[in-house]
């Protein structure tokens, strides 16, 4: 793969590549290389990968710092995109479509609201990034018929759970907070599981979410 390789502080690199699934696939790689061993995690000195649309964010003890870029660019090299048709795990997501936004979308997207809830429910979504609050998963790869502007005016509160759409992304608010997406419905489910031992992010890259229509 191709990609841009840039400083960024004292304790990290940016890689810049060409989208998500080259994202991915170099996160992919250099995790391969980073946890196979104690002794290659002590000669990387990699502690963290942050993913981005199309950057890859690696956080690194300082002394190892000055002699990633070398070490990255070789397996930028030879990492491969990542096919997100193929996903490490998929959630099926019941949701309550009943949210406060579902008539605007509807009319934003020239859709009936049965027809927005369709088109929801009959894409298989892709998480691709986290930011915004944690848990917050950007997912893609939705129905190119529901990218909607976010509001005019963000609400100062949106409720634990709501599910929505802004651009071309849906996501699930993970808790109770501001936010500017066209709220469409609400679930259950949690994208984010404090004080569990591992990952607390369910919804990490790579893992697909379905939603379907609660009963």
């Amino acid at each position: 793969m191709r990609g841009r390789i840039l400083p960024y502080g004292a304790e990290a690199v940016l890689v810049e590549v060409d989208g998500l699934p080259e994202v991915l696939g170099l996160k992919a790689a250099l995790g391969t290389l980073t946890s196979a061993s104690r002794e290659s995690r002590n000669e990387w000195g990699v502690i963290d990968t942050i993913v981005g649309a199309r950057t890859l964010l690696v956080c690194a003890d300082a002394w190892a710092v000055p002699g990633l870029p070398r070490k990255l660019a070789r397996v930028l090299a030879d990492a491969q995109p990542r096919d997100l048709r193929v996903p490490s795990h998929t959630y099926v997501v019941p949701v309550t479509y009943d949210g406060p936004d579902l008539a605007d979308v509807a009319r934003l997207t020239g859709l009936t609201e049965a027809d927005v809830v369709e088109a929801h429910t009959g894409t298989t979504w892709i998480s691709g990034f986290n930011g915004f609050t944690p848990g917050f998963a950007y997912l893609v790869h939705g129905d190119p018929r529901l990218v909607v502007p976010r509001r005019a005016t963000p609400r100062t509160e949106v409720a634990g759970g709501s599910v929505a759409l802004a651009g071309g992304y849906s996501a699930i608010y993970p808790r109770a907070g501001p936010g500017g997406w066209q709220v469409i419905g609400h679930t259950d489910f949690r994208p984010w599981v404090e004080g569990t031992k591992g990952e607390p992010d369910i919804l990490a890259p790579g893992v697909a979410v379905r939603f379907e229509v609660a009963p």
